[in-house]
């Protein structure tokens, strides 16, 4: 292949070592587009919360901290609702998971701007966060198990590509309907469009079967054998593996959302921005989003899992720094948000494939989805932590100082785990 093509139009051709997107079979594809779009979708309803929380806190009369909470609550159930969920995905199956937490995260998305009161809507996102934490664990593992190992880095990191465009979507629902509905108004339309996702479930169970190597790993057990119990992946063989990959995923994720919990509130509030120009700020870093999580995508094949979290780390744990503590006017503010949410997202594209290559069929969606959504409950004490130290640092510091902070730990933890690149799934 020509030296000169491009990592992006790599993604959808045959590189050196992958075959690109375009080239997946019938049934990866099926797989890839019912996944990317589950997440999306998700993704677009998480993200659609730090842009109402100056509407939420003026109705309901609530402080940072309560606002932080509220955040914090949705991510982590998601922690808990991604254990259950990994644990029934390798009991009765990952689609039939799937649909399951889809209908649920919709259902309350539905409820979310439906409810009357702080109390009702905390426990509404809350129990929105069961779902939410299911089916990415869950999805994730149906596209690992399905994609061939020399294209499962950068088709899983195009399937975390998809929080972005989520994210953009949110982004873009939030600018309009913020504009022409008042805001008490607005912010219910923007999480009743949430229940969307429940589509998904008649392509799934139409369209999208069981893995191969699931079906094998579950023909080889016997109606007679042991399976995997809840507690599986602390055995003493793979209890390493799951603290190592759980502090992972804690700093990804608690960087990624102690910066997008509190961009839209610091960019309002702070820099004193309209409704539209704060869209069009955050915009500019959820097209960086994107760009980061096609990069990494590309660059989990081709230099590997643990030299995409290195080169990620390294980059978030700078331009977080200079974004947040640097005084810095808004013309300079612009396009630093590209970078910003570049290096924040690509870490995540190398995740999912190292978390599928590290466990055994038999718990392998247990495995994944502990420790993915480990890292969200405790990436989920920083938006709250950010939320209660605004007052003494200043909310941009103490942004800036748990992004920060995680993304150290991040860099640190890549040092210590192997390198899983082109390994075969285990039975």
């Amino acid at each position: 292949m020509s030296e000169n093509i491009t990592p992006l139009a790599e993604l959808a051709t045959d590189g050196p070592a992958a075959g690109g997107i375009l080239h997946l079979a019938p049934q990866e594809r099926r797989a890839l587009a019912a996944c990317w779009g589950g997440w999306a979708l998700d993704g677009m309803d998480f993200q659609m919360y730090p842009f109402v929380i100056p509407a939420l806190m003026a109705a309901w009369r609530i402080s940072g901290a309560e606002a932080g909470s509220l955040g914090t609550a949705v991510l982590l159930m998601s922690s808990l609702g991604g254990w259950i969920a990994g644990y029934l995905a390798d009991r009765i199956g990952r689609v039939r998971t799937l649909q399951i937490t889809i209908v649920w995260f919709a259902v309350f998305s539905l409820l979310s701007g439906l409810a009357q009161s702080y109390e009702q809507f905390f426990a509404a996102r809350a129990l929105l966060g069961l779902g939410f934490g299911g089916e990415y664990a869950v999805g994730a593992v149906l596209l690992g198990e399905t994609i061939r190992a020399d294209r499962r880095g950068r088709t899983l990191g195009v399937m975390a590509s998809a929080s972005a465009a989520g994210w953009a979507v949110a982004a873009l629902l939030y600018t309009v309907l913020f504009s022409v509905l008042p805001e008490q108004t607005a912010w219910r339309a923007l999480f009743i469009a949430g229940v969307a996702p429940a589509l998904a479930v008649v392509f799934l169970r139409r369209f999208i079967s069981e893995p191969d190597i699931y079906q094998r790993s579950r023909a080889l057990a016997g109606p007679g054998m042991a399976q995997a119990g809840p507690f599986e992946i602390f055995r003493p063989k793979l209890l390493a593996t799951t603290v190592t990959c759980s502090l992972l995923a804690t700093g990804a994720q608690g960087g990624f959302f102690a910066i997008t919990t509190w961009l839209p509130t610091y960019l309002g509030r702070v820099r004193g921005f309209s409704v539209a120009s704060t869209g069009g700020y955050v915009g500019i870093t959820v097209l960086g989003s994107f760009l980061g999580y096609l990069a990494g995508a590309y660059l989990s094949d081709r230099i590997g899992r643990r030299g995409t979290f290195l080169a990620f780390a390294c980059g978030a744990f700078a331009i977080v720094l200079v974004y947040t503590l640097v005084p810095l006017s808004n013309a300079v503010l612009l396009p630093l948000g590209l970078p910003l949410g570049f290096f924040a997202s690509g870490v995540f594209s190398a995740t999912p494939a190292f978390f599928n290559e590290v466990y055994p069929t038999r718990c392998r969606a247990l495995g994944l989805g502990f420790v993915h959504n480990f890292g969200r409950g405790i990436g989920a004490v920083f938006p709250l932590l950010v939320g209660l130290l605004t007052a003494r640092l200043g909310l941009a510091a103490a942004i800036g100082t748990f992004a920060a902070g995680a993304y150290g730990l991040v860099f640190v933890i890549a040092l210590i785990v192997p390198e899983t690149k082109g390994r075969e799934l285990s039975l």
